[in-house]
């Protein structure tokens, strides 16, 4: 790929940008769990969300940038009650322009090398629409393997659509 791809933390004045790089993802594709202008954050919900993922041990935010515009995000959220904080749910999103080009790929790599050195996580687990083959092989090709299947879990245009729940052990 010609463009630099630059990896980073987001910092508080990324909120606007990555606030509108999901409600703009949101009308590329149907795979996502949100349609355009439908993510749940406002900027400034979106800057306490950077400060607190920043704050937490075992949750992370990676932007993808290339000249200065987000072209992918990938997140691990993660709780904080003991029986469940070593488990955490991967996010990953990449424009559609740019997909295609391994940026997909080396979001979930530093994503998972981050929580194996964390210290906390020793699973990561996400779900994804069923129908979605890319993704799918994407995520088995780092060792996802998939532990269960939710029937009808998605509507659009009044088709169902199931998901598979995938896992990964660290």
């Amino acid at each position: 790929m010609k463009d630099e791809v630059v990896y980073r933390n987001p910092v508080p004045e990324d909120a606007e940008e990555i606030v509108a790089f999901y409600n703009r993802v949101g009308g590329e594709t149907t795979y996502l769990s949100f349609v355009e202008n439908e993510y749940p954050l406002n900027v400034e919900e979106q800057k306490a969300n950077i400060i607190s993922t920043d704050q937490q041990p075992n949750s992370v935010m990676i932007l993808a940038i290339v000249e200065d515009q987000i072209i992918g995000l990938g997140t691990i959220t993660s709780g904080s009650k003991i029986k469940a904080r070593h488990c955490g749910e991967l996010g990953i999103v990449v424009t559609e322009k740019f997909q295609g080009k391994g940026i997909g790929s080396e979001l979930i790599r530093r994503m998972i090398e981050w929580c194996k050195s964390n210290g906390i996580t020793t699973k990561i687990q996400l779900d994804t629409r069923k129908d979605n083959t890319m993704a799918v092989e994407l995520y088995k090709k780092f060792g996802f393997q998939i532990e269960g299947e939710l029937k009808n879990t998605t509507l659009i245009d009044g088709k169902y659509y199931d998901l598979y729940v995938m896992g990964l052990m660290l």
